[in-house]
């Protein structure tokens, strides 16, 4: 009777199946017979009527259109994608067999019989809708043609490759525990690929589905979704960086940082007490490594892994006073997070509570739905829903009230989500990659009403377009302790970055597994670690994720990079900034140099930190060289000089370096060490400046504010400090110039030194301002005539 019954239901689905194929074929056909019947303009879109619909054009800003069509009976839900509808001006112009719709930068040429759109840059072609549109009962989703030679990037965390065409991509945010070198279904999915083409394609839909992009149809990019908004959004630019700029400005743009994100964090999985967080920091401190931040796994609510989650509340026999720990760590300049999951299992203290509440998703009864995952019988917070809002962040309010400075958002795909789970919005299954995107929002928008003052600190592993405007930090999740789990970080971190999330980072020496210390694998990823956005060593605990814990060797050259890391602060700083106005990537591939050579597209060996800085992780054991692909151009080594030209370069390395590379021409700033970033001033500076015949003329700036105050640079509380160098005959030109009305704590006056590299003759003369230098041979000279009296304007210089 089983055998025969489960026969009877495999008969069943396998009729459903051929159905379903049955209904996409008559949709497909009606979709190729859709025809245009009227258009209706208006001052900020058009709505054009067709035969089984209606399609609505919006610009969006510069370089994007918004393109939602929508047919009676067929459930549409909100754009997650937009952060705010500031439509731009277009234009329409009316031809016999197409309208053309559109801005300078992108046009729509809506064809009228058969109905589809094709989009353009000028006169240059950059996609267009094959079949466009098409719906039945249980997939709905767009065609689009691909161009021959065309590569597609992006579409999320996945280790694929960086040209992800020909690939099928499932649209369902995952855990991948302990992945290594390939994974076509991870934490963190996006609806969405930029193209060598040079415009990105985002289908702004929630729900589960997939991305295929030519793996089907090797000429069809097709995008599938059981259920969601029926919508997609198109970019343009003439660069990389311009189409970047156009989509974050549609998205939203990352907000700057606090200036502590950008320091060192102890972190491990976990914490068990108030002493060993204690005693973690005082190792910190008595081993001279600088910490900024110290971050708490789910032991500080609960003495072991199973049956606390959702507590969210101090287990007092484990830390008896948390508001005096997070206090004294602060007086100390180290930040306190604490780990957050949205479930809350029925054993935990706030089970009744959350009940009461209404802040539960529904069974299909309307009762809270209750299911079974790793950590217990649990329930999952419904963050599409008031009531689960505010009961949600009335929690994180009282913790921020004891002084918490950030957020640890963990298990928001969410790990485990029933597809009859009820949200107020819809179903699980339309909703879910919107999941952890809404739980930002929430933080976020509650931080800014509430800690007005406060820039939000928000890290999550898992989200949707555009929830960089929410500040949230990704990571790429529980990544395998292995070669393996280091070589793809570089790929996930760019692929990420290049759809406006630029913190995306790794678990540094990496998290899952691992029988022995590996020295040498732990030193090469935690020196990666010091040229990617956030340093955070986290692993499981049986072997040490924090430096401080392992043999001298190991310490002494992590600690050189650690310190390296905060002397970099100007420079990665103005990286922060430079992302919150353009999201312009920190981490950036090498084919922005040279948009020509689509060959680079496929390049993630190495990439650039920054506009001068070219950095290439070592990924395999026993490395005594790496060979660099250049991407033209002229570069010396940071760590003797040696010049390098060509298309590539064989850079020798040993255990205390890795591949730095620093473009000619640059200024790279730094400053004085510090104990953390509470301790940061740029009183004293250094430039060391890259000297080459080919540089005739360079520049750079940083930019200054206090690392704290909210929109600083809005309200004209910053400084720009700009340099720049000419070279001809006689020598090189330095003009230094500064800019912005300063900030709270700005030093009154600057020391600068500036250090030339590959300048060969000492100077027969230095000028400022019409001014003859003193020279000195010999730096005790200098450093004794720039402590003399007088010495608060002038200069002098040591050769």
């Amino acid at each position: 009777m089983i055998l025969k019954s489960s026969l009877l239901r495999l008969q069943g689905l396998a009729a459903a199946l051929c159905f379903a194929a049955l209904c996409t074929a008559a949709q497909v056909q009606a979709a190729d017979q859709r025809v245009y019947r009227n258009h209706q303009l208006s001052e900020h879109s058009l709505t054009v009527e067709t035969s089984d619909g209606t399609v609505t054009l919006t610009p969006l800003r510069k370089g994007a259109l918004e393109v939602h069509y929508q047919r009676e009976g067929l459930k549409q839900l909100p754009s997650f994608a937009i952060a705010e509808r500031a439509p731009g001006a277009a234009r329409l112009d009316e031809k016999r067999d197409r309208l053309e719709y559109g801005t300078d930068q992108l046009k729509a040429v809506i064809h009228k019989s058969p109905f589809y759109i094709e989009y353009l840059r000028g006169a240059q072609r950059l996609t267009g809708e094959e079949l466009g549109f098409f719906a039945n009962e249980t997939l709905r989703g767009f065609r689009f043609a691909l161009a021959a030679e065309e590569k597609l990037l992006g579409g999320g965390e996945r280790v694929l490759g960086m040209d992800r065409r020909g690939q099928r991509l499932p649209l369902y945010n995952k855990a991948h525990y302990g992945y290594t070198t390939e994974s076509n279904q991870m934490y963190f999915s996006l609806p969405a690929v930029m193209s060598s083409n040079k415009y990105i394609l985002l289908f702004d839909n929630s729900a589960t589905g997939n991305l295929d992009l030519g793996a089907s149809e090797k000429d069809v990019l097709q995008f599938e979704a059981v259920g969601g908004r029926t919508a997609y959004i198109i970019v343009a630019g003439d660069s990389y960086p311009q189409l970047i700029e156009n989509y974050v400005s549609v998205t939203g743009r990352q907000p700057l940082p606090p200036r502590w994100a950008l320091g060192n964090f102890a972190s491990r999985f976990g914490y068990r007490t108030e002493q060993q967080v204690r005693d973690t920091v005082d190792k910190f401190a008595e081993e001279d490594f600088p910490l900024d931040a110290l971050v708490l796994d789910l032991y500080w609510f609960g003495a072991d892994i199973k049956g606390h989650m959702g507590n969210l509340a101090w287990d007092k026999n484990a830390f008896p006073e948390p508001e005096k720990m997070i206090a004294d760590l602060k007086e100390r300049g180290i930040n306190t997070i604490l780990v957050t999951e949205p479930f809350v299992l029925s054993t935990s203290e706030r089970w009744d509570e959350a009940v009461a509440s209404n802040a539960l998703a529904k069974d299909l009864t309307g009762k809270p739905k209750r299911f079974d995952f790793y950590f217990g019988n649990t329930g999952l917070i419904d963050v599409f829903a008031e009531d689960g809002r505010d009961w949600f962040w009335n929690i994180y309010r009282g913790l921020k009230q004891q002084g918490v400075a950030g957020w640890w958002g963990d298990l928001g795909e969410p790990e485990v989500h029933p597809s009859d789970t009820v949200h107020a919005i819809g179903m699980a299954d339309e909703i879910h990659n919107a999941y952890g995107h809404r739980w930002a929002q929430m933080l976020y928008e509650n931080e800014k009403s509430e800690n007005p003052a406060e820039r939000p600190f928000i890290m999550m592993r898992a989200g949707f377009a555009g929830s960089q405007r929410y500040g949230m930090i990704p990571w790429t999740g529980d990544v395998a302790r292995e070669w393996g789990g280091l070589q793809p970080q570089v790929e996930l971190a760019l692929s990420m970055s290049l759809l406006g999330f630029g913190y995306t980072h790794s678990d540094l020496g990496g998290f899952a597994g691992g029988e022995e210390f590996d020295r040498e694998l732990y030193i090469r990823w935690l020196q990666y670690g010091t040229f990617q956005p956030v340093y955070r060593p986290h692993a499981q605990e049986h072997i040490a994720s924090e430096p401080v814990f392992h043999d001298r060797k190991t310490r002494d050259i992590t600690r050189e990079f650690i310190k390296l890391r905060y002397r970099l602060l100007p420079y990665n700083y103005t990286l922060a900034f430079e992302n919150s106005r353009t999201g312009m990537p920190l981490m950036r591939p090498l084919f922005f140099e040279n948009d020509s050579d689509t060959a680079l597209i496929d390049y993630k060996d190495a990439y650039l930190w920054g506009n001068d800085f070219l950095v290439a992780p070592v990924t395999e054991a026993g490395v005594d060289a790496v060979e660099v692909q250049l991407p033209g151009g002229v570069w010396f080594d940071y760590w003797n000089d040696d010049q390098y030209g060509g298309e590539t370069a064989q850079v020798k390395v040993d255990l205390e370096s890795i591949p730095v590379l620093v473009r000619a021409g640059a200024f790279i700033p730094t400053v004085e060490d510090m104990t953390s970033t509470r301790d940061y001033s740029s009183a004293k500076l250094t430039l060391d400046y890259y000297a080459h015949p080919t540089a005739v003329r360079s520049n750079g700036y940083i930019y200054e504010d206090d690392g704290a105050t909210v929109n600083a640079y809005d309200r004209g509380q910053y400084e720009k400090l700009a340099f720049s160098a000419s070279r001809n005959g006689d020598g090189i030109a330095f003009d230094f110039q500064r800019s912005g009305d300063g900030y709270e704590g700005m030093p009154a006056q600057r020391q600068i030194t500036l250090k030339i590299h590959n300048w060969q003759q000492a100077p027969a003369a230095i000028e400022a301002g019409g001014q003859t230098i003193q020279l000195h041979q010999r730096e005790k000279d200098f450093a004794r005539a720039a402590q003399g009296p007088g010495m608060t304007n002038a200069v002098t210089s040591c050769w």
